[in-house]
């Protein structure tokens, strides 16, 4: 017996805002299956607004509401039975978050959850990453988002440690973190992997994305730490304008993409890793599982 339903994760991070329909596919004696089916994604940046202003400004309130009533309109259409929305740090931080928040499930009945920092750090952890691990190897996870960064440590398959830092790619363009925050990172970076011989890095993020794409690598393979310092230094010799004309990155991705390197770099240095692996989930896809175990678990209860 056959079964597809459609779920769909709506991710609002502070340099973007995502829709992710998936289907779910069941077959009697087979795992689940996964399937993306569309990505729809906005860049509002919200965390420009909080993270300078402390508040989300009027032209990006009406921004999130028209999109939050075309991502429902969009669920509609595609027959989505659950969803889930999610908000990371900027409207954590936002004075008015809570307002939005409420003018939002006015505006379009969509219900969001605002998430704390750990919280998403778990959520991205438990997506498929087993397809992408060596239950061998100990791994660095490293999400980078516009207003944080989460961090976990997985040793043969189990998380071991997690933690998430205000360092994010939109923070960093506006030139919101001190020196004491990457100070606080390289020393919890350096500890954690102290006990292990060999650590990799797991890259994902909208601009670790992009750069695999462009390295032309096969998915599995590995980007190494002189690749990603040789693309970095390459795209500091581009203005941002020739970032858009000359290599084709989108906008609101020219900008962000070079504090994004920074902290991959970094993560990199401090856990004396070679490799970064990118195996393109996030939290849209965490979103996705965690709708479809809470509805397994609230049925065999």
């Amino acid at each position: 017996m056959l079964s597809i339903k459609k779920y769909a994760a709506i991710d609002i991070g502070s340099n973007a805002v995502r829709l992710l329909i998936s289907n779910i596919i069941e077959e009697k004696g087979k795992p689940v299956q996964f399937k993306k089916n569309s990505l729809v994604r906005v860049p509002i940046r919200l965390g420009a607004d909080v993270f300078i202003k402390q508040k989300i400004s009027k032209e990006n309130t009406q921004r999130i509401l028209d999109t939050m009533l075309a991502f429902k309109l969009l669920m509609k259409s595609h027959k989505v039975v659950k969803y889930k929305a999610c908000a990371t740090s900027a409207m954590r931080e936002s004075t008015n978050g809570k307002k939005i928040v409420d003018l939002v499930f006015e505006n379009s009945g969509i219900s969001i959850d605002v998430i704390e920092g750990e919280e998403e750090a778990a959520i991205i952890a438990a997506t498929d990453l087993n397809k992408f691990i060596d239950d061998n190897k100990t791994y660095l996870y490293v999400d980078v988002g516009g207003g944080s960064t989460e961090f976990t440590i997985i040793h043969r398959g189990k998380q071991t440690a997690s933690k998430s830092f205000k360092i994010g790619t939109v923070r960093l363009l506006n030139d919101m973190v001190k020196k004491e925050a990457w100070e606080e990172l390289q020393e919890w970076i350096t500890t954690i992997v102290k006990p292990y011989d060999k650590i990799d890095v797991l890259g994902s993020g909208g601009n670790i994305n992009k750069i695999f794409k462009i390295s032309g690598k096969a998915l599995g393979k590995p980007l190494t730490y002189f690749y990603l310092t040789s693309y970095y230094n390459m795209l500091q010799s581009y203005s941002y304008e020739e970032r858009i004309t000359e290599l084709s990155l989108n906008q609101d991705r020219a900008d962000v993409i070079i504090p994004a390197m920074r902290i991959y770099l970094s993560a990199m240095k401090w856990s004396r890793s070679k490799y970064i692996y990118v195996p393109k989930i996030g939290l849209a896809d965490g979103i996705i599982k965690s709708i479809y175990f809470e509805t397994v678990s609230s049925n065999t209860q």
